[in-house]
């Protein structure tokens, strides 16, 4: 591989090669405790440079791994020219018609900035940072997932390059395999340079996080699962345990609710009677300010995460979520799914429905080898403990460190998903994160 032959293929973009000033850094994902030797990073300036380097490294016999910000990163890309999508700008909303139109490199704060404006709001997940088109290729869980499904279920079209270097677009009339699995089966079939999605209602918000001394937890959580058990659609709650340096160990409850701010409030006074509340940012939410619900870190941090879906959130489940040590972790979430999650769409992708009711996240710190091994230890052992109360699916857009696809999708689906990839890329060019055939 050449630095010129490449420079040729992208001359609106940059080329670095191993070496290079700003190499590491450009290879580096969001995720720094993944490590990606790739052979190249390469930055197009728009999508016709796209389709040049995929032409390339397809003639070329190299394989392609895109990302915008890398959030999904999970290794495996060596030999691999990183395509980074983060030049393909640009947002446009037609509020006429509740769409949107973003280039791949736009990330979803700046799709509900200027959403917001129009009383419309995308669904988006919980971070402003994380970019439309990864996120929504891996299903895309939002905070309004209950009352209108997965973000991948709004896509409208998807411009794409294919693995031999031809630009297209896609649409549910023009190539319904293509776009089925383009809609969370990850970034195996194409590469996207553009999605047009629906945009949803949102003349009013409520939500923040609430937050107790640990010593509160069953209390919270009794609240929380008497909460989610009646919660209307437009309402999502999480429960987290947390345990960061410099601070004291906590609980809390993040909502996000689509409605107006005295509804919201009445749908929560059950937490009003929990006492000892250490912060409270609830109130009205514009669109934009959805991200300042859990205030995730927006630069990139090393870690290690987990998912599971629950089958129910029963006292065994409060038991070690509540009790269980921690320790090297600093989060346990759960996260309540139903409502427009759980049901059937006959037009639906590859990642739902999902029935599960609950669902568990945890992260832990991976700052050295050694904390990221032990956090590894200590997904596991939590992973270990909740039995049958697993489902063992897990959502594809949640997938973590040392994770396969297979995780994510029931046998028929994955088989379709692996037909799919055989068809439209027989010679391998395109690298997802979480690759079908893995």
């Amino acid at each position: 591989m050449t630095n010129a032959k490449l420079r040729a293929a992208v001359p609106g973009g940059r080329v670095l090669l191993p070496g290079d000033d700003g190499f590491e850094e450009a290879a580096r994902p969001w995720n720094a405790s993944v490590r990606q030797p790739v052979a190249a990073v390469v930055e197009p300036g728009d999508a016709r440079e796209v389709a040049a380097v995929v032409k390339y490294a397809a003639q070329s016999g190299i394989p392609v791994a895109a990302q915008a910000g890398g959030h999904g990163a999970a290794g495996g890309t060596e030999g691999a020219i990183l395509l980074r999508t983060t030049r393909l700008g640009g947002v446009e909303v037609r509020p006429g018609e509740r769409v949107a139109r973003v280039g791949a490199g736009v990330k979803w704060g700046e799709v509900l900035a200027e959403a917001g404006r129009h009383g419309l709001t995308g669904l988006a997940g919980s971070s402003p940072v994380v970019s439309v088109a990864g996120y929504t290729l891996g299903g895309g869980l939002s905070w309004f997932g209950r009352r209108h499904g997965f973000a991948a279920d709004a896509v409208r079209a998807f411009d794409v390059v294919t693995a031999d270097g031809e630009p297209v677009t896609v649409t549910a009339e023009s190539d319904p395999e293509l776009f089925w699995a383009l809609r969370g089966g990850g970034g195996d079939f194409a590469v996207v340079t553009a999605v047009e999605f629906a945009l949803f209602p949102a003349p009013a918000l409520y939500g923040g996080r609430v937050a107790w001394p640990e010593h509160r937890a069953r209390e919270v959580f009794d609240a929380y699962r008497e909460l989610t058990a009646e919660a209307p659609d437009e309402l999502s709650l999480w429960f987290g345990r947390v345990n960061l340096p410099n601070l004291p160990p906590m609980v809390t409850i993040d909502a996000a609710f689509l409605g107006e701010e005295r509804e919201g409030r009445a749908l929560l006074d059950r937490l009003g009677k929990i006492g000892d509340v250490l912060r409270d940012t609830r109130g009205p939410l514009a669109v934009a300010d959805l991200g300042a619900i859990t205030a995730e870190p927006v630069d990139p941090t090393p870690g290690r995460s987990r998912s599971e879906l629950l089958t129910r959130l029963d006292d065994e489940v409060a038991d070690l979520v509540l009790d269980a040590p921690l320790a090297p972790l600093a989060v346990a979430q759960v996260r309540h799914l139903g409502g427009a999650l759980a049901a059937a769409r006959p037009d639906g992708g590859p990642g739902g429905p999902v029935a599960e009711p609950y669902l568990l996240y945890l992260l832990g710190p991976a700052f050295t080898p050694e904390l990221a091994e032990a956090a590894g230890e200590r997904l596991r052992w939590f992973a270990g403990r909740l039995g049958e109360r697993a489902s063992g699916r897990k959502p594809y857009t949640l997938l973590g460190y040392g994770e396969r696809a297979a995780a994510a999708f029931t046998a028929p689906v994955l088989e379709r998903l692996r037909a799919i990839k055989r068809a439209r890329d027989p010679r391998g060019v395109l690298r997802a994160n979480y690759p079908v055939l893995a």
